[in-house]
């Protein structure tokens, strides 16, 4: 592995925090448009129907050009490619501010999503192989902190903003930041490439992005964008025969896409896994909670995005904690307990009543948030752990992709699960809307405990200080 001869190892200090600060410029960007829609609309004089195209822009490209992060990173130096991607986000946030039209800002936003599709993966990376493995763990936490964070407080400062100032500070707060992040990665990152310069697989690349295009577009279907029931299905039909095309071609690909070596590592497979599945309700959990707080609950949107602050804090506070646990019980442990106990916690919304106790719904939302906290950084750091500088790329980049799939599937799942139960559009009773959110959580917080018997197939309790040496990894662990 090549590096910049001018980067000094005390830099490393540097690394978490500039990643972290991306990373919550991105998550941020991902949930603060939402709320901002029907105004924009106004303001373009478009409807606000034909606005979600704005959202689709950003989620394509994002799907587009994640699987080609690792390769990049690669080839060209992640400082180089992690710079260009806070530049081209930050560009695009420009643009987006600039816009005239709704197809100048679907343009400015593909720019964005390019920048964002390469900013998430390749500052991972960067952490991965920056630090030792001892380490991993303790850095994932600070790091991985944006991603609570970005969609908690997202749709909350979004409405703030275009109360109380334009649509257009949504993409313009993202300027000084991108500025920032620029000058303090060509200073302080390392300029990291991978162990040999060969070609991309483009073959690969392309029945991959295409699998990965059509299964987001199907997923958002079922919520957000409101496809019909057989749009979706053949949607999800061509991103799954894609995906098989890929898998066929990469058997038999000397250098595909992602590296075969990464199925033989017990680890990532259960890590991928894991994260796949057990993100399903991590990931409905912004989208439900904020709907149940107003719609159910009659609070008003300032107070709902208040209540989200506790679980945030909490987010942050129990970080520490996930090194201190996963070095004491191991990974299996942690990880089967946490997952069952974050499913019966998401179960436990079923039991908040009509007007409760502010201090009560607070406290709970806050250990729900260290627990979620937990989970996502022990759900990062054991698929990552085992990765070597060969496999480190393609195996960030598979989990970059498996994030962003999960994401949707929980917000569809979540979407329609809770539509079977009640039509919000009909306006029915209070009460019939708030039974309808109980039997939605009880339905999400079961299917995340399910997701426990995923990491019940670790081997053993090995804590994640131990040598990388030492941990044991079998050639024919395959999918």
């Amino acid at each position: 592995m090549k590096h910049s001869s001018a980067f000094a190892a005390s830099d490393t200090r540097y690394i978490p925090w500039i990643v972290a600060a991306a990373l919550f410029m991105q998550t941020l960007d991902g949930s603060i448009l939402n709320t901002a829609l029907p105004v924009m609309a106004r303001s373009l004089n478009e409807s606000p129907l034909r606005m979600q195209s704005t959202v689709i822009a950003y989620m394509l490209s994002m799907a587009l050009f994640i699987p080609a992060s690792g390769w990049l990173a690669d080839r060209f130096g992640s400082r180089r490619v992690f710079v260009t991607a806070i530049a081209l986000f930050t560009l695009g946030s420009l643009l987006c501010a600039l816009s005239p039209t709704l197809g100048w800002l679907v343009a400015s936003r593909i720019v964005q999503g390019v920048g964002g599709a390469l900013m998430m993966p390749v500052g991972r990376l960067t952490v991965l192989r920056s630090f030792p493995r001892s380490e991993l763990v303790r850095v994932l936490s600070f790091v991985t902190i944006p991603g609570l964070l970005g969609p908690l407080l997202g749709p909350t400062l979004g409405g703030w903003l275009v109360q109380y100032a334009s649509w257009h500070w949504i993409f313009l707060i993202n300027i000084p930041v991108g500025l920032a992040g620029c000058l303090a990665s060509l200073r302080f990152l390392p300029d990291l490439h991978g162990p040999d310069a060969s070609g991309l697989d483009w073959m690969g690349f392309v029945l991959f992005a295409v699998a990965t295009t059509l299964v987001s577009l199907a997923f958002e279907g079922m919520g957000e964008l409101g496809l019909s029931p057989p749009g979706n299905l053949l949607l999800l039909a061509a991103g799954l025969a894609s995906l098989t095309a890929y898998y066929l071609h990469a058997r038999h690909s000397a250098a595909p896409l992602f590296s075969r070596r990464l199925f033989t590592i017990h680890t990532f497979v259960v890590g991928i896994a894991g994260n796949l599945f057990a993100r399903l309700g991590t990931g409905a959990m912004p989208f439900l909670t904020p709907l149940l707080l107003q719609v159910a609950l009659g609070f008003s949107p300032s107070e709902a995005g208040m209540s989200m602050i506790p679980m945030a804090v909490a987010s942050i506070a129990a970080k520490p904690l996930a090194t201190r646990l996963l070095e004491r019980f191991g990974f299996r442990r942690v990880l089967v307990a946490n997952t069952l106990l974050l499913g019966v916690m998401i179960a436990g919304f079923a039991l908040i009543p009509d007007d409760p106790p502010r201090f009560p719904l607070y406290a709970y939302l806050a250990l729900f948030g260290s627990i979620n906290s937990l989970q996502f950084t022990a759900m990062n750091a054991l698929t990552l752990i085992d990765l070597d500088h060969q496999t480190a790329a393609s195996g960030n980049s598979l989990l970059s992709v498996v994030m962003q799939l999960s994401i949707s599937l929980g917000v569809a799942s979540a979407a329609a699960v809770l539509g079977a139960f009640v039509d919000l559009q009909e306006m029915p009773e209070r009460a019939t809307i708030l039974s309808a959110f109980h039997k939605t959580y009880l339905c999400v917080g079961l299917m995340t405990t399910l997701a426990a018997g995923i990491f019940f197939q670790l081997r053993g309790d090995q804590p994640p200080s131990a040598p990388l040496e030492t941990r044991k990894i079998r050639e024919d662990d395959g999918l």
